[in-house]
Protein backbone atom coordinates (compact mmCIF):
# COMPACT_ATOMS: atom_id res chain seq x y z
CA UNK A 1 0.00 0.00 0.00
CA UNK A 2 2.94 2.41 0.34
CA UNK A 3 4.49 2.32 -2.50
CA UNK A 4 1.10 2.69 -4.40
CA UNK A 5 0.94 6.27 -2.60
CA UNK A 6 4.35 6.88 -2.88
CA UNK A 7 4.33 6.13 -6.79
CA UNK A 8 0.95 8.31 -6.96
CA UNK A 9 2.32 11.62 -4.94
CA UNK A 10 5.95 11.20 -7.57
CA UNK A 11 3.24 10.91 -10.64
CA UNK A 12 1.69 13.97 -9.37
CA UNK A 13 4.84 15.87 -8.45
CA UNK A 14 5.86 15.35 -12.06
CA UNK A 15 3.21 16.39 -13.33
CA UNK A 16 2.68 19.27 -10.97
CA UNK A 17 6.23 20.59 -12.57
CA UNK A 18 5.50 20.38 -15.96
CA UNK A 19 2.23 22.51 -15.14
CA UNK A 20 4.94 24.89 -13.94
CA UNK A 21 7.52 24.29 -16.67
CA UNK A 22 4.93 25.34 -19.09
CA UNK A 23 3.91 28.48 -17.24
CA UNK A 24 0.35 27.81 -16.18
CA UNK A 25 0.74 28.89 -13.01
CA UNK A 26 1.90 32.62 -13.51
CA UNK A 27 -1.20 34.03 -15.24
CA UNK A 28 -3.52 36.14 -12.53
CA UNK A 29 -7.21 35.54 -14.03
CA UNK A 30 -7.81 31.64 -14.39
CA UNK A 31 -10.60 30.47 -16.90
CA UNK A 32 -12.26 27.75 -16.55
CA UNK A 33 -10.17 26.19 -19.69
CA UNK A 34 -6.99 26.80 -17.51
CA UNK A 35 -8.17 25.55 -14.83
CA UNK A 36 -8.63 22.28 -16.49
CA UNK A 37 -5.70 22.12 -18.77
CA UNK A 38 -3.48 22.68 -15.20
CA UNK A 39 -5.75 20.12 -13.51
CA UNK A 40 -5.23 17.00 -16.36
CA UNK A 41 -1.63 18.75 -16.91
CA UNK A 42 -0.54 17.34 -13.17
CA UNK A 43 -2.99 14.04 -13.69
CA UNK A 44 -1.14 12.45 -16.50
CA UNK A 45 2.05 13.54 -14.90
CA UNK A 46 5.05 12.13 -16.93
CA UNK A 47 3.32 11.34 -19.83
CA UNK A 48 3.80 14.97 -20.75
CA UNK A 49 7.40 13.94 -21.25
CA UNK A 50 6.51 11.92 -24.31
CA UNK A 51 4.53 14.28 -26.16
CA UNK A 52 0.84 14.43 -24.64
CA UNK A 53 -0.09 18.10 -24.05
CA UNK A 54 -3.31 17.79 -23.03
CA UNK A 55 -5.79 20.79 -23.55
CA UNK A 56 -9.29 22.01 -21.81
CA UNK A 57 -12.06 23.90 -24.13
CA UNK A 58 -14.80 24.59 -22.07
CA UNK A 59 -17.61 27.43 -21.89
CA UNK A 60 -18.94 29.01 -19.23
CA UNK A 61 -22.87 30.59 -19.88
CA UNK A 62 -23.07 34.12 -18.90
CA UNK A 63 -25.89 35.24 -17.09
CA UNK A 64 -29.13 36.60 -18.91
CA UNK A 65 -29.44 40.08 -18.03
Amino acid sequence: MRIGAVIIVIWLAIGAFASFQRGYFGSGDVSCAQFGTVLVTIVVGPLNYVGLNPKIDCTVPKPSP
